[in-house]
Formats: structure tokens, C-alpha cells, sequence
């Protein structure tokens, strides 16, 4: 057995979890890769090729690179335990008017869940991926920090991960930059895969239209929805909208109403089948209630701490006060205005690099 230990390393088939399992493997870890297969896009009826984490090219090209290498690798179909999880709470929180964030679902309740079970098995003491992410230990608690390249960093999207999850779980490519990761396939004899692109999209709605795959999944929805109202934030009823799930936080175009001045969907009420419009300003929030908590850094807040709250993937964040009154709410007040606040979404706090915890806006 190798003295750094055995890894299972979720392998995609992209360079991220290419190049991580290829480090570990240098390192002298016993890596075994592992690749999920979380969804088959044929059976959502959509029209766009399958590409991605789950179609059979990118399967393939990770089983490649384990032959290559000279380690093992496996395939493991977890379509049903994601889908009974991720899609339904997707499909369940637009149907409640707010805006999920499947990603961070997945990560939190599946993929980790189903890695270290697996890892379990095959009695390795690890777990690894390609994560832009850094893992840190104070006061003998494992917390998220964010990798050196700003514009990878993915700490975000890992706020849900348990101290058990992070206590197994390794980063290689926090300390490095995505050119640098490129390079380091390019350098391996792995051009085209140090040329591969990235996808962006939900990995179930590969063709990003998310409104086309509610419809799909929910059957009679158009029926059930079309007809209810836009309204102002007085009430006024300022026109029909094609149903409260097609619509989010923040949103202009695509409204079917022209108002002679730009309006954005400002709040969503799916009990009234209503979507309020209001200008940019009327977007603007001082506050905001964050439940189904997960904490990181600190088990909980004693008392009023300042914080960054991120409230969106590519919100660069603002300083804020936040207080935790109950065990599950986080209230947070924002030292200066913040636009867009989306209940579904993750907000996630800050302390410098470190991640304090996180959970949903409510």
C-alpha cells in the first residue's frame, strides 16, 4: 500500500479531475478513479447532443487516462438517487417561486455522499476532485477557503460540506491556476485534453433552457400556470404572464410586455400564480433571512460578527452584519444596498478567504 494513502478521485473526463487524479497518482497516493454517471439528457427531451460530465465521451476519456496511468477505475450509475434528490427539489423550488441552485445540492447530499460511501468499500481514506478550492484547519475544525485563481474558485458551491465530508476530502488544484493546470496536461503528453472546454450549464439542461425542461417534467404545467398576473409593487395590475415558474429574481428580458422603460421581476408569488415588476432600485435589498444552515469555520455565531455574504456565484460579495438567533436562521444586514437577492439561492459568508458557513436565502 502506498505510505501517502489511497484516493478515490471523482474523474468527469475534463482537465480539472484529469490532471488532479494524474498529481495524486505522482504524489505516490493509490489513486482508483471514479466516474458517475448522474444523468442521461436522452431521456429529458431535450434536443440539444448529449455533452459533458455524463455522455460517453467524456467517460471514456477518463477510463483512458486511468489505463494510461496504470490505476484503476470504475463507473458507477447514481441517476436514480440523483435524480429522486437534485431534480425534484430543482423542479419543487421554482414551483414554489424561488431560485434553486442545483449545484450545490448535488455536491452536499450526492456526489460526496455517494463518493465516501464508495471510498468506504474500496477502503480508501480519501476522496478527491478537480474543485478550485483550498481546505484549511483551526481550532480543530476543517473549513473551505478559496483558491489562488480568483476566477476558478469554486468555495461557493461547497459551503454544504460537513466536517466528516472535508476531514476526507482533498483539493490539489487550489493552490494553482488554470493555465498552470493546462500546462501541467500539456506537459503530461495530454494536448488536446489541456485544449478541452468548459461547460457552464446545468448538467440535466445541457441547452440552458430550464423553462422547457420544467415543462417536460411537470406534466399540464403551461395549462395549469398561463394567465396569472404582472402587478406592480402597488398592486396594479400591469399585464398576463406565461406562468410564476417561467420567471426569476432580477429578471428583464424575455417578459412579453413592453412598459415604454426597463422592469425586472422584483418578487414571485406562486399562492396568487403573480409577478411583480418594479424598477432597478425596487431590486434593492438592506437584509435578508438564510435557513437550512451548514456552518464551517465556527459552529455558530455567539453574536453579531461582520461578514462578506455572497448571495450568487459571481457576486463578488458585500460586508455585512450577521447574527444567528435560532439554530437554523442567519439574519443578515448588508452595510451598503445589495441588488438581486433570490430566495432559493446559497448565501455564503466570508471571513476574508475562509468560509464561515452558509445555507439558503429565505
Amino acid at each position: 500500500m502506498s505510505k501517502k494513502g489511497k484516493v478515490l478521485v471523482a474523474m468527469s473526463g475534463g482537465i480539472d479531475s484529469t490532471v488532479t487524479a494524474m498529481m495524486l497518482h505522482e504524489e505516490g497516493y493509490e489513486v482508483i478513479g471514479i466516474t458517475m454517471k448522474t444523468w442521461d439528457y436522452a431521456n429529458s427531451g431535450g434536443n440539444k447532443k448529449e455533452t459533458g460530465c455524463c455522455s460517453l465521451d467524456s467517460i471514456n476519456d477518463a477510463r483512458s487516462v486511468a489505463v494510461d496511468m496504470g490505476f484503476h477505475h470504475f463507473i458507477v450509475d447514481i441517476r436514480e438517487e440523483f435524480g429522486d434528490y437534485v431534480i425534484d427539489n430543482f423542479v419543487g423550488e421554482y414551483m414554489a417561486g424561488r431560485t434553486p441552485n442545483p449545484c450545490v445540492l448535488c455536491n452536499t447530499h450526492i456526489k460526496w455522499s455517494s463518493m465516501l460511501r464508495r471510498a468506504d468499500q474500496l477502503d480508501c481514506e480519501f476522496i478527491a476532485t478537480g474543485h478550485y478550492a483550498k481546505i484549511k484547519e483551526e481550532n480543530n475544525r476543517k473549513f473551505i477557503s478559496k483558491a489562488v485563481d480568483e476566477r476558478k474558485d469554486q468555495s461557493y458551491v461547497l459551503w454544504g460540506l460537513n466536517q466528516e465530508c472535508l476531514s476526507r476530502t482533498l483539493f490539489p488544484l487550489g493552490p494553482y491556476t488554470k493555465p498552470e493546470v493546462r500546462k501541467m496536461a500539456f506537459d503530461r503528453g495530454y494536448e488536446d485534453l489541456s485544449k478541452k472546454g468548459e461547460s457552464f450549464e446545468i448538467c440535466f439542461v445541457p441547452d440552458n433552457d430550464y423553462r422547457g425542461f420544467l415543462k417536460r417534467r411537470v406534466d399540464g404545467l403551461e395549462a395549469e400556470v398561463a394567465g396569472g398576473n404582472f402587478v406592480s409593487t402597488s398592486g396594479t395590475i400591469l399585464g398576463q404572464h406565461k406562468g410564476y415558474p417561467f420567471y426569476t429574481i432580477g429578471q428583464r428580458k424575455g417578459l412579453g410586455v413592453a412598459f415604454g422603460e426597463p422592469m425586472y421581476v422584483t418578487h414571485i408569488n406562486p399562492d396568487q400564480n403573480e409577478v411583480t415588476l418594479g424598477k432597478v432600485e425596487e431590486l434593492i435589498k438592506n437584509s435578508m433571512s438564510v435557513r437550512k444552515l451548514n456552518m464551517q469555520k465556527i459552529p455558530k455565531i455567539e453574536q453579531t460578527i461582520e461578514a462578506k455574504s455572497q448571495i450568487r456565484y459571481n457576486h463578488p460579495g458585500c460586508l455585512s452584519e450577521i447574527s444567528q438567533p435560532e439554530d437554523d436562521l442567519i439574519k443578515v444586514n448588508f452595510l451598503a444596498n445589495v441588488k438581486g437577492v433570490a430566495p432559493g439561492q446559497s448565501a455564503v459568508f466570508y471571513d476574508g478567504d475562509d468560509v464561515l458557513g452558509g445555507g439558503i436565502i429565505w
